[in-house]
C-alpha cells in the first residue's frame, strides 16, 4: 500500500556556513488512475489514503454520479504494479446499470495535476457542470462565530499538515439543531486541495448522506471556482475559506444560490454571496 508520509534525510544549510543533516517527513504523492466499467476515465495526483472516497466525490463533482446507489462496486484494479504488489494506483468503479456511463467527450484526456481539479476537461462547456442538488432553497442559517470556528476545527484535523507542512484540508460539518453546535462529518487531506474536499464529499456520497443540505464545507486554502462547483454539486449551502475567493468562484455561488464564505481567520470572516446565510447575533 503507498504511504500517504514518506520520510527522507535531507541536508539543511545556513547563511553561517554550517550542514546539517537530519530526517524529515514529506507528504505522499502518488498518481491514482479512475476507471469506469473499466475504461479509464481521468488520472490525478493525490496522496494515498481515503482513495475510494476520493473517487466517489470525483464522480459527483463531475455529474457522474448523484446518489450512493449509483455505484455498484468500487475497489482497486486487478493489476500488479512496478513492484510485484497489488495495483494501489488504479481504481475501477461499477455504476448501478440504470446509470449512464460518462460521455467520452468529457473524458479528462490529459492527468489532473495536485493543484488543479479541472485540469484535462475536454471542452469549456465541460467546466460548468448542472447540479442535481438545487442548494438556492436551503434554508440554512448559522451565527457567525459558528462559523468563525471552523478554520481551528478543521486544523485539528490536520495530522499530516503537522508533520510535513504539505498538505490541504477539508471538513465537512453539519447543523444538526443540536446545542452543540456544527458537527463534524468528515474530514480529509491530500497534496491537492481538490482531492482533499473530493475525499469529504464522497465519504458522505458513500454514505447515503446526499443532498448535504444543512452542511458547512470548510477549506484549508482559497476558494476557487473549482471548489464552489464541487459544493455546489454536493448540495452544499456554504463554503467556508481560510484564503481568498475568486471572482468567478463568487459569481458561481451567487449563480447556484451558494453562500461564500472567505478569509476566514477565527476572528473575522468576508461574505462574498449570499449573506443571508450568516447571521450577526450569538442567537
Amino acid at each position: 500500500m503507498k504511504r500517504a508520509i514518506v520520510r527522507r534525510r535531507v541536508q539543511t544549510m545556513c547563511a553561517t556556513g554550517d550542514v546539517r543533516h537530519k530526517p524529515d517527513q514529506l507528504a505522499g504523492e502518488e498518481p491514482l488512475e479512475i476507471r469506469v466499467a473499466g475504461r479509464p476515465f481521468s488520472v490525478t495526483m493525490r496522496t494515498p489514503g481515503h482513495d475510494f472516497d476520493l473517487v466517489a466525490g470525483f464522480l459527483l463533482s463531475e455529474g457522474v454520479i448523484w446518489d450512493a446507489g449509483h455505484i455498484r462496486r468500487i475497489d482497486y484494479g486487478p493489476g500488479v504494479g512496478p513492484d510485484g504488489l497489488r495495483d494501489f494506483n488504479t481504481v475501477d468503479v461499477t455504476l448501478a446499470p440504470d446509470v449512464s456511463l460518462p460521455d467520452t467527450s468529457l473524458e479528462r484526456h490529459v492527468y489532473t495535476s495536485s493543484s488543479c481539479g479541472i485540469c484535462g476537461t475536454a471542452s469549456i462547456e465541460a467546466v460548468r457542470k448542472a447540479s442535481h442538488h438545487e442548494v438556492k432553497f436551503d434554508p440554512l442559517t448559522l451565527p457567525v462565530s459558528s462559523i468563525l470556528s471552523l478554520p481551528s476545527r478543521l486544523r485539528a484535523e490536520q495530522a499530516n499538515f503537522e508533520r510535513t507542512g504539505g498538505v490541504h484540508a477539508a471538513a465537512l460539518f453539519v447543523d444538526d439543531d443540536s446545542s452543540r453546535g456544527l458537527r463534524l462529518i468528515a474530514a480529509a487531506e491530500d497534496v491537492g486541495r481538490h482531492n482533499a474536499v473530493d475525499k469529504v464529499l464522497g465519504r458522505a456520497a458513500l454514505h447515503g448522506l446526499l443532498p448535504l443540505t444543512g452542511t458547512v464545507l470548510q477549506v484549508s486554502g482559497r476558494a476557487s471556482f473549482e471548489l464552489v462547483q464541487k459544493a455546489a454539486m454536493a448540495g452544499v449551502p456554504i463554503l467556508s475559506a481560510v484564503s481568498a475567493p475568486s471572482a468567478l468562484a463568487v459569481e458561481l455561488g451567487d449563480e447556484q444560490g451558494l453562500t461564500v464564505v472567505a478569509f476566514n481567520n477565527g476572528t473575522t470572516l468576508n461574505v462574498y454571496s449570499h449573506p443571508d446565510r450568516i447571521r450577526a447575533s450569538r442567537s
